[in-house]
């Protein structure tokens, strides 16, 4: 069964930093495409960025420069470390994986397992 764990969330000031993790089982880690996605009150989900099996990285506009995404194989986790956090990034942060060795978008319908989130709070 797989399962995707999500942790590191919390509250933090306005340009501060977190590291998001996600622990993946139940399946072959490292051969798939994965994402982290967020989700804010009254919004819909956004595709923070995305990793393949190649560990090629795609970031959301928003994010880029502030966000990196990265993958330990051999511990079967994906990471999330936020620098410059604003209030906006303010969201529930989810762990997604595809199908998919290759990573064909951040749209929230191409991944097919999700973990239950984490909370991040971004305060002035």
């Amino acid at each position: 069964q797989v399962q995707l764990v999500e942790s590191g969330g919390g509250s933090v000031q306005s340009g501060g930093s977190l590291r998001l993790s996600c622990a993946a089982s139940g399946y072959t880690f490292g051969t798939y495409c994965m994402a982290w996605f967020r989700q804010a009150p009254g919004k819909e989900r956004e595709g923070v960025g995305s990793i393949n099996s190649m560990g090629t990285i795609s970031y959301a506009v928003s994010v880029e420069g502030r966000f990196t995404i990265s993958r330990d194989n051999a511990k079967s986790t994906l990471y999330l470390q936020m620098n410059s956090l604003k209030l906006e990034d303010t969201a529930m942060y989810y762990c997604a994986a595809a199908r998919t060795s290759g990573c064909r978008s951040r749209l929230a319908s191409e991944y097919y397992y999700w973990g239950q989130g984490t909370q991040v709070t971004v305060s002035s």
